[in-house]
């Protein structure tokens, strides 16, 4: 379980990852030459484009941010030249340090894919999709989805997490390939998450499993940076098809909080949807079907 000191370790090391990446060029102050101590803004720098004192930024660099208002967290966005996910984060830690420790309240079926749910994805033909909660464990897929992910289904002794297969799988970086991009937004969806749901005993334990035995996923944790996933294109190397490139599109379902149904789809004629209808073809044989269905988590 997280503890409040735990969550406000977190918000001071978020915030001196964000002034560590900005140089006084970029914050328009005047640089008076000399090595400067830390890389970035100082902490007087800071508290001086926020417009606080620095005695007041130093508490709250340090978790003590009861009664911090949205002016201030707003005036600290800007001062640090945060983008919105990242403000967003910063105000999640904010409640997070501020919160008492409450267990994880959220609902196990939340963890499951509706039956409506699972009859949408299997409408979507001619796009693969599956649906994942915010811990990035696969909950479910229709069947383009899952011959298109079939590299990551190799292992049915156990349900599909992405960050595992990203991290602890070397089939990811044959499948993946921008694996570095992809690496780089599953530790950042992780880390938005962890800040929304600091008690969540299940992520705690992804995130200690993956930290253990992934030096790539450690350092990235290490840098506190955070992503959405939500739209773009991702290119892929599929032992089938070779080569394809698919727009994404990520849909939240408001029903089912953290659960999200990713959509990979192609225009009409091009090389990427000739390579689905590749697959879509390969799944429908017998006994490929059947090889797919056995790779379904469940």
């Amino acid at each position: 379980m997280t503890t409040g000191q735990d969550a406000r370790g977190e918000l001071g090391e978020f915030l001196r990852t964000r002034r560590a990446k900005i140089t006084p060029r970029q914050a328009e102050l005047p640089n008076y030459g000399g090595r400067r101590r830390v890389p970035g803004l100082r902490r007087e720098e800071v508290a001086l484009l926020a417009g606080i004192s620095i005695e007041y930024y130093t508490r709250i660099e340090r978790g003590s941010v009861r009664g911090a208002s949205d002016d201030v967290l707003d005036a600290l966005a800007r001062a640090l030249q945060l983008d919105d996910v990242e403000r967003a984060h910063l105000i999640d830690l904010v409640h997070a340090a501020n919160a008492r420790p409450r267990g994880d309240r959220r609902s196990a079926a939340r963890d499951q894919a509706r039956p409506t749910v699972q009859r949408l994805l299997d409408s979507m033909t001619g796009v693969a999709a599956f649906i994942r909660n915010a811990r990035l464990d696969i909950l479910s897929a229709n069947h383009l989805g899952y011959a298109l992910y079939s590299p990551a289904f190799l292992d049915p002794a156990r349900s599909v997490n992405l960050a595992r297969f990203v991290f602890l799988n070397r089939r990811s970086t044959d499948f993946y390939r921008d694996w570095d991009r992809i690496a780089h937004d599953a530790v950042g969806s992780l880390r938005a998450e962890a800040a929304r749901h600091p008690d969540d005993k299940a992520l705690t334990s992804l995130v200690g499993e993956l930290a253990t035995h992934s030096d790539e996923f450690r350092v990235r944790w290490g840098g506190h940076d955070v992503r959405y996933y939500r739209s773009g294109t991702q290119p892929f190397h599929h032992p089938l098809v070779g080569d394809l490139t698919l727009n994404y599109d990520a849909l939240e379902i408001p029903a089912d909080p953290g659960q999200t149904i990713v959509a990979y789809s192609a225009p009409a004629g091009s090389p990427a949807q000739e390579a689905l209808d590749q697959l879509a073809n390969w799944t429908t044989a017998p006994d490929n079907a059947a090889t797919i269905t056995s790779d379904q988590p469940g």
